[in-house]
């Protein structure tokens, strides 16, 4: 039998890495709650079509990268790839359009079949918002402000720049994706295999290329900024006017694109030059149209996500919380009192650890070396006297404790410098 491993791309997550993610999701549920958002789940897979329709049977993530399956009653699933779709499906398919505006924070594994690399797992972890309801550039602002404090919250804001843009409104979008084919339709021969299909499935998306020869042809397309109408130039000025005056820098980034059609107006990433070649840590925009390609009302949207695994790397250690007090009983004749007296103490709030082998002696070593404070030794001796021995095992001093006063004398010590 081969060496059983993690599937390739997935990872355990142990109590040191579990302590970063956990900090990562306490500092965004804390931030965004500060704007009214509501934590909620969505289902962690869906039917395909809940992903299909908005992304396009072409795109990427559909057609390379999504784990689909039929299940037993040949129902097509997918693992989800991301969590707006399944946000504004629950919004639709719980009848909630009723009670808009409606605020959504969210944290859990989303699914990708790429290329594992550092930071970027087939299992992969996010928390998100997303704010559906209003249209109008303040909700942008209130959206990208709450990741701009979610992400100073957590100490990394200082290694990332906010890279801001206009995407328009579907009008401007229509006529700069006019001007945009009849520019590549002279570049055709030399574009990519892959962008010659989107040419005519969807032509915005081969903005999105990392082809490097596609890339040397984007430099002279025309530029989006230059299609926006007086409504799409309108909203992105009260967005900026708005994150000015709110103190959260930015800088403009014409070449930021989201390639979807349900896309517009504002596009935004928080990006860090100290993870390598990964830059983006948090990622969003606005995307009105995309209740009404699941077949839901007209709803607008706006929302970010942000990885989990990337911003535990920029954040560094988190410290993993472990009891401050051990029960050590000295033999088993004494191991069901010291049992019952950590189970009093745990109902005062006291988290206990209590190993049940080994000597008396390999107790006190392993206690120290787990960062223990405190050990309450129970023997013999001590039962017959309904005593206690405490011990600090920072300083080493060690005092009888009558077991009525106990749970004063460790709160007392847990408290001492």
């Amino acid at each position: 039998m081969s060496k059983l491993q993690p599937v390739r791309g997935t990872a355990d997550l142990l109590p040191d890495v579990m302590a970063q993610h956990r900090l990562v999701i306490d500092t965004a549920r804390q931030a965004t709650a500060r704007y009214g958002f509501q934590e909620m789940a969505t289902p962690i897979f869906e039917f395909s079509e809940v992903f299909s329709r908005p992304l396009g049977e072409s795109s990427d993530i559909v057609t390379k990268e999504n784990y689909s399956f039929a299940d037993r009653g040949g129902e097509q699933l997918t693992l989800r790839p991301e969590n707006t779709a399944g946000v504004v499906r629950a919004m639709i398919s719980g009848g909630l359009t009723q009670s808009l505006p409606l605020k959504y924070f969210y944290a859990g594994p989303m699914f990708r079949y790429e290329r594992p690399q550092k930071g970027r797992m087939r299992q992969f972890h996010q928390v998100g918002i997303e704010y559906l309801g209003p249209n109008d550039a303040l909700a942008d602002a209130e959206v990208i402000s709450a990741g701009a404090r979610f992400l100073a919250q957590l100490g990394v804001l200082p290694h990332c720049v906010l890279h801001l843009n206009s995407l328009g409104d579907a009008e401007s979008r229509a006529a700069y994706r006019a001007a945009l084919v009849s520019f590549l339709q002279t570049h055709e021969s030399a574009l990519s295999d892959d962008s010659k299909r989107r040419l005519v499935v969807n032509p915005l998306r081969i903005l999105d290329s990392k082809d490097t020869g596609d890339r040397d042809i984007l430099q002279t397309a025309p530029k989006l900024q230059d299609y926006l109408n007086a409504v799409s130039k309108a909203h992105f000025q009260t967005l900026t006017t708005a994150l000015d005056a709110a103190g959260v820098t930015w800088v403009f980034d014409p070449l930021l694109v989201r390639g979807l059609d349900y896309y517009c107006h504002t596009a935004f990433e928080f990006v860090t030059d100290a993870l390598g070649t990964q830059g983006t840590v948090l990622g969003g925009g606005r995307y009105d149209g995309l209740s009404e390609m699941l077949g839901g009302p007209a709803v607008a949207g706006v929302g970010w996500a942000a990885g989990i695994e990337r911003l535990a790397m920029l954040a560094g250690d988190a410290a993993v919380v472990v009891p401050k007090v051990a029960m050590l009983s000295t033999d088993p004749e004494t191991d069901l009192a010291a049992f019952q007296l950590a189970e009093t103490l745990r109902d005062t709030g006291v988290d206990i650890e209590f190993p049940t082998a080994g000597a008396i002696g390999k107790k006190l070593k392993k206690a120290a070396r787990s960062n223990i404070r405190l050990a309450i030794i129970l023997g013999g001796d001590e039962l017959a006297k309904n005593t206690v021995q405490l011990r600090d095992l920072t300083t080493g001093t060690q005092a009888e404790i009558a077991m009525a006063d106990l749970a004063d004398a460790v709160a007392a010590a847990l408290l001492a410098p």
